[in-house]
């Protein structure tokens, strides 16, 4: 199917009939007179009534209750709880139903937008930089007849580029779901929030900063100001139901999310792509050899006793996933013993090892999927990572799309909260996000197809096997014993694994010879699984919602290749504001560098106004002042010099702004000759500006200067980003 069939399979809107009452209210939220500019119904609340609610602790319902509980948690409070913050702090719990988090490995990559995400979270970024293991072990995909066998080809999917930091100020990560866990959980540790148990717990309102473990949603209720959440959790050897309420219900529950059916919003894409079974073990001795032999990341092993995809999350512990293809029903779990797969992880190695510890397996299914809605319920039901989007693994879109969902998303809670915006800044979130879903799923998609072109071009072909397993499933086979049907499907499948002979897949072979020089070709021309997308992770642009597009911006996103390619910046409205290496001129220490990344803070909803030390330009920045303060927003202006200009720079600004004080005066560091200014890499002349939101996406632009009367036009800007 093509890029733009795919997208059709998202288009139509199934209205499903809701399995939540939901009780209409004229004034929700204290909407009525906008004009007082009094939004939120959150201040002086009930007591009773929790502002937020995440439901699933996974890596996006915890990194959205970390970024919402540093809004407001400054650097001047952070020795007192937050729990006695002024106002400061968007209080939030967590549900989650396991009584305990799985060392299932699950994700392991993280990519480079993620980790300028984690890099506001407390140095969380830097903490995975130390504890992922060194990147020239898993650099490479490795493709195999068996793990200590011949090597049939290898991809190396980083690029010299790709270790300059000059894209972006961090590089990309390799590090398992369960170990990030474990550092998130730390930072909300840090963060006052208590880790409760169903039977340390008594009937006290929860006030915020609380992860319940063993709690499970299995009723929603929505009113007129608040949606009622019933919990089910085990105490003292019986289910006990216990209610929440919350302003906002945000569920972060995974790919079966409770809330999502609970709400009664559909999935729209391709079900069941593949079925597989995923084996969780340890090896040392594994991790030694492939260590000195022949390091990498994923390894794809064909031969005529086994297929398998092997994830190294780990080599110097040894910790690895096996992945293998399922097919029930004619294959069941007891399939799977931990015997069986022992001796599976053997035929696949090709020798000997005595120290296989086979932890989990688990089944799992394959989808490609997107979620109807990601807001309802009048902006107080909310969907996020994988409970709004299922994706094939590939390119590792499924995790880093839902952290880039919480990113997007705490800003605008905090500003409902605080007062700053109505509730209708929360559609914009389904506005901005959805979108870039479909688009990485049709992506995922698509490198899945890249990935199985590789057995294909082996003579095995992955749709003829799935083509088989049906027709003996739902088919003429369908008619045949149990037992029947499973010697058939063995049978066929022990046929199709001969292609992989080394009679037939050697240079001597005439058939295999072609095969093995196609499958050269297929890697040379990065036609295979590929790991890094930049121009996708980085590049990626709302067309609409909480910004002002312009006409100079390019057009939608273009199709997918499944090639990898470069990441070009772009100061088109929507777009995450491009990286650059600037100087703090009040610094004391001026050589010290930092990203204009770094320059919104992450602990309150903040704008930057981008401008050049031009006179009209500081009338625009006044006049952004002015009317930020009558929007109760807080913004922060930057001077950007060129390196050249920068004496008395500080002393200038002071003058040209005051009274006012929020802003800061930075220059471009020393770059090489052939560098491009700030202005000219973002394709705009100094007299233009740009103002980034507290995500880091630019909001709005001016490409070359402003005509119009500044104050009239920042009232504009704000009032459409605000969405008041």
């Amino acid at each position: 199917m093509g890029f733009l069939g795919f997208i059709k399979g998202f288009s139509s809107v199934y209205r499903a009939k809701p399995r939540i009452r939901v009780y209409p209210s004229f004034c929700q939220y204290g909407y009525c007179h906008i004009q007082c500019r009094t939004f939120s119904h959150f201040k002086d609340h009930d007591d009773s009534v929790l502002p937020v609610l995440i439901v699933g602790a996974g890596p996006v319902g915890l990194v959205l209750s970390i970024l919402l509980t540093k809004l407001g948690c400054d650097k001047k409070r952070s020795t007192v709880s937050c729990k006695t913050y002024e106002l400061g702090w968007v209080k939030c719990s967590v549900l989650e139903k396991s009584k305990s988090f799985s060392h299932h490995p699950q994700a392991h990559f993280i990519n480079n937008r993620s980790m300028e995400v984690f890099r506001k979270l407390d140095g969380l970024a830097e903490e995975i930089q130390r504890s992922q293991p060194p990147v020239d072990l898993w650099r490479k995909f490795v493709y195999c007849t068996s793990l200590t066998g011949p090597v049939l080809g290898s991809v190396d999917h980083m690029q010299p580029q790709d270790f300059e930091k000059v894209v972006s100020p961090v590089s990309v990560a390799h590090f398992s779901q369960y170990k990030l866990i474990g550092l998130l959980l730390k930072k909300l540790e840090d963060l006052y929030f208590h880790n409760c148990k169903p039977e340390g717990l008594n009937d006290e309102l929860f006030r915020g900063g609380e992860l319940l473990m063993g709690h499970e949603c299995v009723k929603i209720n929505a009113t007129g100001q608040s949606v009622n959440v019933t919990a089910s959790h085990l105490k003292e050897g019986k289910y006990t139901e216990r209610n929440i309420s919350c302003n906002i219900l945000v569920g972060t529950d995974g790919a079966g999310s409770t809330i999502r059916k609970l709400a009664g919003i559909e999935l729209r894409g391709e079900k069941d792509l593949q079925k597989l079974v995923s084996v969780h073990f340890l090896s040392r001795d594994l991790g030694q050899y492939l260590l000195k032999e022949r390091p990498g990341m994923l390894f794809f092993i064909f031969n005529t006793e086994a297929i398998g995809v092997l994830v190294a999350h780990d080599l110097m512990q040894g910790e690895f996933v096996l992945q293998m293809p399922f097919y029930p029903p004619q294959q069941s779990l007891d399939d799977f013993s931990f015997e069986t797969c022992k001796h599976l992880i053997l035929k696949l190695v090709g020798q000997e090892l005595s120290d296989i510890d086979v932890i989990d397996i688990k089944p799992w299914v394959m989808h490609a999927e997107v979620a109807e809605k990601f807001v309802s319920c009048d902006n107080r039901i909310i969907l996020a990572g994988d409970a709004a989007h299922r994706f094939p693994p590939a390119g590792g879109f499924g995790m880093n799309t839902g952290i880039q969902d919480a990113h997007n998303l705490a800003w605008k809670i905090a500003a409902l909260v605080k007062g700053i915006a109505p509730s209708s800044i929360l559609h914009t979130y389904e506005t901005e996000r959805r979108p870039i879903a479909i688009f990485n799923t049709a992506l995922s998609v698509q490198n899945f197809r890249a990935a199985m072109a590789v057995p294909a071009t082996l003579g095995l072909d992955p749709s003829v096997a799935n083509s088989v397993h049906q027709t003996i499933t739902d088919g003429v086979g369908s008619i045949l014993p149990s037992g029947l049907q499973r010697a058939i499907l063995d049978g066929i499948f022990t046929i199709g694994r001969a292609q992989l002979s080394e009679f037939l897949l050697n240079e001597k072979n005439l058939l295999g010879s072609s095969r093995l020089a196609k499958l050269r070709r297929l890697f040379e021309e990065g036609k295979s699984l590929q790991l890094q997308f930049p121009a996708e992770d980085l590049g990626f642009r709302y067309l609409e919602g909480a910004l002002i597009p312009d006409s100079d911006s390019v057009g939608a996103q273009e199709p997918p290749t499944g090639c990898r390619k470069d990441y070009i910046p772009s100061s088109d409205p929507g777009s995450r504001l491009p990286h650059m290496n600037v100087r703090m001129l009040s610094n004391s220490s001026s050589e010290a560098c930092i990203s204009t990344l770094d320059l919104l803070p992450g602990d309150k909803v903040e704008f930057l106004l981008f401008i050049a030390p031009l006179e009209k330009s500081y009338h625009l920045a006044v006049a952004a002042l002015k009317v930020a303060e009558e929007f109760k927003v807080s913004v922060k202006v930057c001077i950007l010099w060129p390196p050249e200009t920068v004496k008395g720079a500080e002393a200038r600004s002071k003058t040209a702004l005051a009274p006012w004080e929020n802003y800061i005066d930075v220059a471009e560091a020393n770059k090489s000759s052939n560098s491009s200014s700030w202005w000219s890499m973002c394709q705009m002349t100094d007299k233009g500006a740009i103002l980034v939101r507290p995500d880091e996406h630019i909001a709005w632009r001016a490409k070359s200067g402003l005509d119009d009367d500044p104050i009239l036009e920042m009232k504009s800007v704000f009032s459409a980003i605000l969405k008041v």
